[in-house]
């Protein structure tokens, strides 16, 4: 008898699932569905578009993986796939977007935000009702005031309601003092006086309704109406300022009048090439920024270097048979690589201390010299190197100990034979035999290095202070520790968003293209190996 196998369906990617389960997975991606809508709707009110999109594209995502069953393999790693779109994918196309725009001081907001914030600004016409007032409080810290106006006509107000006529003995409202005054209202205890007029929550308040006549203390002992200042019109992208008939444009997220008077907050806004621009050729920012990129250049150059040589060499005398207690020193060389990096440069930080560090001191007590480690340019880029140098050499050390034990053993007895002198056989194929296997990690350590941001902002913070720039700039800054003192560290608040995403991509671009030279060299110093 022939027995055949039954041939598998053609797409059948997924295993049967029962009608209970399938209504269950829809049930909760419909729930899902409804509340990504809900939240993606609330991003494009606030004017968060970008976010919106995003996830937008994740929740057709999720429905596709979940509700095709030719998605069906990809239902393990949906999650990951959405946290990557999210908190990798999104970042950076902000970032990109960020760098074209105006965002940073006086900018942070979207202008959906900073509409409602222009609008909540009021002035006091000069025909206003002024009032006496007398503050109330209920144990929830919600106010009221108690008005009286020139005429004697008392009135009642809290926040969010309409201003009522009111009199002491009404329903709620206690008996009246000696100066008219309600003793009490129902649910509120009267305030102190002098505690209410030093009370800035009470003086912020506005009482009434919004959009109607409402009132807000103006002085010790006056309350006065008051009425919207500014008015927007959408038509024109314009607000008008009633108390003086002024009007002010938008002009790149900020509404400017002609003379030049402007309304905070602004909002940002596309501004296309423009931090790009600045970053190239403003005058302001030309000169700390040619002294910084040529840093940030010799940095990781001179790091790289010598932490490379120094690792190798200690890896060569090490490896030579016969060296008393090798392994002991090799485990005590280690030890800078072992101990956290923010705490030996702390430590560095503090011997290198001009006025009251262990190294001066030794330096001054047997050569009479003091260098100005953290107060002069030349010393402070020395300082800098040194201690990397310091975290940098033990890598060095284990990677080429490593390499140099794969180099074959019968190419220096050849090259023995052959005559070839020490330096010769280091030259001919130690190094080039090296670099084969450690060229990649000398490119990473390169690349490393441009952004070793750690370092540069736990040592010295950049400083010292480059004379007369315009910005926070330091003679030992780096791209990415300026990044950070436009974006975060000037005057407390960041100032600079946009420029400092911009130059962010600019350092990407010098970073990528340093990576991508590292195949280049890949590749020549495979073809030295062989050629060795």
């Amino acid at each position: 008898m022939k027995v055949t196998a039954a041939k598998p369906q053609k797409g059948a990617l997924m295993p049967a699932e029962s009608p209970l389960s399938a209504l269950i997975r829809v049930l909760l991606i419909l729930v899902f569905d409804v509340a990504a809508i809900w939240f993606i709707v609330q991003a494009f009110g606030k004017g968060f578009d970008q976010l919106a999109v995003v996830l937008g594209i994740v929740v057709v995502l999720m429905n596709v993986i979940f509700l095709l069953p030719k998605a069906y393999p990809w239902r393990w790693m949906a999650l990951g796939l959405a946290f990557w779109i999210l908190f990798v994918i999104y970042p950076i196309i902000f970032t990109i977007y960020v760098a074209f725009t105006n965002y940073g001081d006086g900018h942070l907001l979207t202008k959906e935000q900073a509409l409602p914030i222009i609008e909540k600004a009021t002035y006091m016409p000069e025909n206003a009702t002024s009032f006496t007032w007398t503050a109330f409080v209920n144990p929830e810290k919600e106010y009221a005031l108690w008005l009286v106006d020139k005429e004697g006509n008392s009135f009642l107000a809290k926040p969010g309601e309409q201003i009522t006529a009111a009199r002491p003995g009404d329903a709620g409202i206690g008996e009246a003092d000696a100066k008219g005054i309600p003793k009490t209202i129902e649910g509120y205890e009267r305030l102190n006086p002098l505690m209410a007029a030093s009370n800035k929550d009470l003086t912020a308040i506005q009482f009434g309704l919004e959009g109607d006549e409402v009132v807000q203390i103006s002085s010790p002992s006056l309350a006065s109406q008051l009425e919207t200042r500014y008015l927007y019109d959408e038509v024109t992208d314009s607000v008008t300022d009633q108390s003086n008939g002024d009007i002010y444009d938008n002009v790149a997220g900020t509404f400017t009048t002609k003379d030049g008077k402007t309304i905070k907050p602004g909002f940002w806004v596309p501004i296309g090439l423009k931090n790009f621009r600045d970053f190239l050729t403003s005058p302001a920012l030309r000169g700390p920024l040619v002294q910084i990129l040529v840093w940030n250049f010799i940095f990781p150059t001179i790091s790289v270097l010598s932490t490379f040589a120094l690792g190798l060499a200690i890896a060569i005398m090490y490896n030579e048979k016969g060296f008393p207690l090798k392994r002991l020193i090799r485990t005590l060389l280690l030890i800078p690589y072992t101990i956290p990096s923010v705490i030996t440069i702390l430590i560095w930080r503090g011997m290198l201390n001009p006025e009251f560090g262990v190294i001066n001191r030794w330096l001054e007590g047997w050569f009479g010299i003091a260098p100005g480690w953290t107060t002069e340019a030349f010393w402070a880029k020395v300082a800098v190197l040194i201690v990397n140098l310091w975290l940098g050499f033990p890598y060095m050390m284990l990677v080429t100990s490593g390499a140099l034990q794969s180099i074959p053993a019968d190419l220096y007895e050849a090259a023995t034979v052959d005559g070839a002198s020490g330096w010769q056989r280091f030259r001919k194929i130690t190094l080039p035999l090296l670099l084969v296997s450690v060229g990649p990690l000398l490119i990473a350590s390169y690349v490393f290095n441009f952004n070793n941001f750690g370092l540069i902002y736990l040592f010295i913070g950049g400083g010292p202070p480059i004379a007369g720039a315009s910005t926070q700039a330091g003679y030992t800054d780096i791209l990415i520790s300026y990044v950070y003192n436009l974006a975060f560290a000037s005057g407390g608040r960041g100032v600079q968003y946009g420029l400092a995403a911009a130059i962010t991509i600019i350092i990407f671009m010098i970073v990528g293209t340093i990576t991508l030279f590292q195949y280049r060299f890949t590749n020549m110093w495979e073809e030295v190996s062989q050629n060795a």
